[in-house]
């Protein structure tokens, strides 16, 4: 009865937490067929969903790369919401980056194959979507409140993961709340002004622990940095010693 960009769209509206009711008045589809599509997509929690933490306690995802690139997008940008029957992530993708996008989305999928993974679109950005039963299991960081309001930990099992891949959790974090941008400076050399322009990276966030996990990373793979205060409060770290920055565009790069 509906075609595939009709069920599509209706179901990007629910993901952005739009109610049956909302959405059923604005598709004109019925609230039974909304659910339903639903349902399919996501069934009821149960003892028989896969989850590589629940199933064994000791288990690690089938990409570590990719967990640990996701778990810094989703302290960056991103947030665990519950509804009625599960649970879904969004990680917020400015509209700039478009292979930011792309990579998140593989990230999201190498993590849980089996989801779905949506986009849904907001102005500015694209809102990375999608739902799981026990994504509190896979992102324990999940909780009420703003992520600097409260207490952020690695599980134990989770800081292996970043020790074995630090290079994708900087990633993840820069690719989130950081940046790679070139300043430059005037300087005097034989009577003559020269312009010089030199690369650097940012890395912002309100959260002390979030930026501690960051710098302590960074201390650990050997890159230089230095601390400043935010205008708008929190704080940025700076990357600015050629030999880290060399180290940064290897690892890292710009966004696109």
């Amino acid at each position: 009865m509906y075609d595939l960009p009709t069920r599509k769209r209706a179901l990007a509206l629910l993901a952005q937490g739009r109610s049956l009711n909302s959405v059923s008045r604005e598709t004109g589809i019925s609230r039974w067929s909304l659910r339903s599509w639903q349902q399919r997509l996501h069934p009821a929690p149960s003892r028989g969903v896969a989850c590589w933490r629940c199933e064994n306690p000791g288990g690690l995802p089938p990409d570590t790369a990719a967990y640990s690139y996701l778990l810094g997008l989703y302290l960056g940008d991103g947030c665990v919401s519950r509804l009625a029957r599960t649970y879904f992530l969004r990680i917020a993708c400015a509209d700039a980056w478009p292979r930011l996008i792309v990579e998140c989305e593989r990230a999201v999928k190498a993590v849980c194959p089996e989801k779905s993974v949506f986009r849904v679109q907001r102005q500015g950005c694209v809102n990375v979507t999608a739902y799981h039963s026990h994504w509190p299991c896979l992102l324990p960081q999940h909780g009420p409140g703003r992520k600097h309001d409260r207490r952020i930990a690695l599980e134990p099992w989770q800081q292996t993961i970043v020790d074995e891949h630090p290079w994708a959790f900087v990633r993840g974090l820069i690719h989130s709340d950081g940046c790679r941008i070139t300043n430059w400076t005037t300087r005097t050399v034989a009577g003559q002004r020269k312009r010089y322009e030199y690369p650097r990276y940012f890395f912002t966030n309100k959260s002390d622990d979030i930026l501690r996990l960051f710098t302590d990373t960074l201390d650990n793979l050997g890159v230089e940095w230095k601390s400043a205060r935010h205008r708008r409060g929190g704080h940025n770290i700076s990357v600015a010693r050629r030999a880290s920055v060399a180290l940064m565009d290897a690892h890292v790069g710009p966004k696109s």
